[in-house]
């Protein structure tokens, strides 16, 4: 059985915008629970624009897109938005096979991603 380092999310804020890198596997159980939580804690102390970099994740599977899609559903039922980062690779396959770039805008740098909230 292979050993998987455990996911890392990292947060912080630059000018109002909630900034999260994900280091790790983003699949079923313990990874996207802790993503969802991280999203939790934002939108609980006000955070309506929020960038997730996807940059280090080696793999999703339809739990971390799932934990995507409700996110992004709730930010904007409350008046705001998550932006995604994510260069080329199996992430951005998987993104772009289930149609998830098209709902939620995905960026190749936090920098575009944030700036597309102006």
């Amino acid at each position: 059985m292979t050993e998987h380092v455990p996911m890392e999310i990292s947060v912080r804020q630059q000018d109002g915008i909630d900034l999260l890198e994900v280091h790790g596997r983003l699949t079923i159980g313990e990874p996207a629970e802790q993503l969802n939580e991280a999203l939790q804690s934002i939108v609980q102390r006000g955070g309506r624009k929020v960038v997730i970099n996807l940059n280090g994740v080696p793999q999703i599977d339809s739990s971390g897109i799932s934990s995507l899609v409700r996110i992004s559903i709730q930010l904007a039922r409350e008046g705001g938005a998550v932006h995604l980062v994510c260069g080329s690779g199996r992430v951005r396959d998987a993104l772009t096979v289930t149609r998830l770039v098209e709902a939620i805008p995905t960026y190749e740098s936090d920098s575009a991603a944030a700036a597309g909230f102006a």
